[in-house]
């Protein structure tokens, strides 16, 4: 098989899982999602999961763990929040600081 076929195979792998997953979502009965301990997960899942990929591709390269360049960005948007800076204002701090730090290492 060529690259392009198994490309399609797996999109289509994907999208039936995917589709699968929104059936079962929708089967699972009202009372369960009321419950006030199915609330609370789901209130905290997303905040794990982003805090998850924020850890791994700030400090992940390969199979490695790394502190670079990146980590110093990821303390400055810490920083800027913590001032209670607006959105753009704490992502441009991430971006200077991080393009500061690797300019000034040369990499």
């Amino acid at each position: 098989m060529t690259s392009s076929a198994d490309t399609w195979i797996a999109i289509g792998i994907t999208a039936v899982g995917c589709y699968g997953v929104k059936l079962l979502g929708l089967s699972v009965p009202a009372g369960l999602l009321e419950r006030p301990a199915v609330k609370r997960l789901a209130a905290l899942v997303p905040t794990a999961l982003l805090a998850a990929l924020t850890a791994l591709q700030t400090f992940g390269t390969g199979r490695h763990l790394t502190v670079d360049a990146r980590a110093a960005g990821l303390a400055a948007a810490a920083v800027a929040l913590l001032l209670r800076a607006p959105f753009l204002v704490v992502v441009a701090a991430a971006v200077l600081v991080t393009a500061a730090v690797r300019a000034m290492a040369g990499g």
